[in-house]
Order: structure tokens, then C-alpha cells, then sequence
């Protein structure tokens, strides 16, 4: 099925799934949400619009460094008069000297994940996403990509590049082996398979600011193994392989 494959890299990424306004979470992969919002951003989809035309696509993420999952901190409110801060649940003001709120809010730095996206509507994503109405950004809006989004575009079969082409990463690969073991994050679940499944509420209905809607998907996140040849000797030969692998598109 005809797809697009993306490369999702950066300093610091965050894929919320519960998150609540003082704490906000990240899981260790991109979530469902996050990635719709942000093909619905580069098509220009309104907050307001329908999300109903991403429901078919289907989504396959390929873990290529997990990255260290870290945490800070936000504060909200402080130096401002008394009658400017964050109200409380019950709408009045804070009393002076507890006017600040402290967000703790959890991301992943340093991490890089390839996504094969299939399905319908998913041959208009990439052109999106290589001119995007609204800015992109891994899942919080100061979180900008790395070069090289879009690794290819109306790919035959993106799931199998995904599992045989697409360079990964440099890592430390014993001499002689000709496999590697990934985590790919997949939405096709057989029945009777319960190692790595897990339910995820990061479906998204609406996006609109005062009735957001999410519900509820399988996934399963499963031990794979690739070959070798496709790990990077260097960071620099990493670099040079993807670019060739981009340009080998357009020639």
C-alpha cells in the first residue's frame, strides 16, 4: 500500500498520552495524536475540522534510538501582580508569596524514530509536511525536527522499507552478525498475542480547544530483527547514508 516514510528526530521530543495540566507524561514512542496533529497542522486542518480523513491510516514506528527519558520543570505565574496570576479551582487569586504554579513536564532527548504511514489520503501528507501551513514540531511546539522529515514519498511499499532499507542509526554491532533487533511499534495485533500489547487512549476525535475527544487503540510493540547493513558505521556516514538514501528518490 502506497505510503510515506518520516524520520522523527530532534533535541527533545514529547508524546503525551494522560497527560493533565501540572504533569505532563511522554510515552517512549510517538503517540497516534501526536502525529495526526501533525499532518493535520501542515494540511491546514482547523482545531474546529473533522479529523474523520486520518482514520484509515495506518501507522508502523520503527525505533531507531529510544533516546533518555528526562524530566524539568515550568513555573507559571510568578513576578506577576496578584491579580494577574493563574486562578484557583474555585476562580479566586492566590495569597501573595504562592502565586507561582511549578508544571513538571517529561521528554525524550535525544531520540530518532522512522514512521511508515499507509493507507488512505496518506499520499498528500508528505507534500504537507515538506510545505507545512503550520509550523511542525515533535509533539510540543518548541520542539522543532531535524532536517530530513521526509525521508521518501508515495513509496510503494513503505512497511517493507522500513524493515530492509531505510539506514538506522550508528550502534555497536557484533562482528559477524548479520541481524539486529529494533522495537517496532505496530496497530496490527492478532488475536492471542499478548507480549507487548498494550491500549493506548491517543486516537484523536477532536481537536477543538474546549471539547478535545480521544479514544481508545491496541498496539503492540514488538522485538525485530533487520539487517545489520543498515547501521551506520558513524555519525557521519549515518548523516550521508540517509542523504543518499532521500536523493536516490529524485534521480
Amino acid at each position: 500500500m502506497t505510503g510515506l516514510l518520516l524520520r522523527l528526530a530532534g533535541p527533545m521530543q514529547s508524546w503525551g498520552e494522560h497527560s493533565v495540566f501540572g504533569e505532563r507524561d511522554t510515552l517512549s514512542f510517538p503517540s497516534r495524536s501526536g502525529l495526526v496533529g501533525m499532518f493535520a497542522g501542515a494540511q491546514g486542518v482547523g482545531r474546529e475540522e473533522s479529523l474523520e480523513r486520518y482514520e484509515g491510516l495506518r501507522l508502523l514506528v520503527r525505533v531507531d534510538r529510544p533516546g533518555v527519558r528526562m524530566s524539568d520543570f515550568h513555573t507559571i505565574g510568578g513576578g506577576l501582580p496578584r491579580e494577574r496570576t493563574v486562578p484557583t479551582a474555585e476562580g479566586k487569586r492566590r495569597p501573595e508569596g504562592a502565586t507561582t504554579i511549578v508544571t513538571r513536564r517529561a521528554y525524550l532527548a535525544d531520540a530518532v524514530f522512522t514512521v511508515a504511514v499507509t493507507g488512505p489520503g496518506a499520499e498528500d501528507i508528505g507534500p504537507a509536511l515538506s510545505s507545512p501551513h503550520w509550523q511542525t514540531y515533535l509533539g510540543r511546539r518548541s520542539f522543532v525536527p531535524d532536517p530530513l522529515l521526509v525521508l521518501r514519498d508515495r513509496v510503494p511499499d513503505p512497511e517493507h522499507e522500513l524493515r530492509t532499507t531505510v539506514p538506522l542509526p550508528h550502534r555497536r554491532v557484533p562482528e559477524g552478525r548479520e541481524s539486529v533487533e529494533v522495537d517496532m511499534v505496530s496497530e496490527q495485533v492478532c488475536p492471542g498475542e499478548a507480549d507487548g500489547r498494550a491500549v493506548l487512549n491517543d486516537v484523536p476525535v477532536s481537536f477543538a480547544s474546549a471539547r478535545r475527544r480521544y479514544t481508545s487503540r491496541e498496539m503492540r510493540v514488538e522485538r525485530t530483527a533487520v539487517p545489520a547493513a543498515l547501521v551506520a558505521t558513524s555519525i557521519r556516514a549515518y548523516q550521508e547514508r540517509l542523504l543518499d538514501y532521500v536523493v536516490k528518490e529524485h534521480r
